[in-house]
């Protein structure tokens, strides 16, 4: 059964916020976050973004949703 590997995606969040010379507050700012708390969950692996949110990454990053998910099979 597959199911999305939240610390790897975390990781590739990461990697795709540096290639694209983003920061993590321009991340929160984008999404409207008031604080980068969220932004930190995700790149820990702590937490996954909405699927709204992972459509704003997709767009800031200038990939699709799939490129961004790290999946594994259990």
């Amino acid at each position: 059964m597959p199911v999305i590997d939240a610390k790897r995606t975390g990781e590739r969040i990461g990697a795709l916020r540096d290639a694209a010379g983003l920061t993590n507050a321009a991340i929160a700012a984008a999404m409207g976050f008031s604080t980068r708390n969220a932004v930190y969950k995700w790149l820990k692996g702590e937490a996954l973004p909405t699927l709204d949110n992972m459509l704003i990454l997709a767009s800031l990053f200038g990939v699709k949703i799939d490129d961004i998910l790290v999946v594994k099979v259990l």
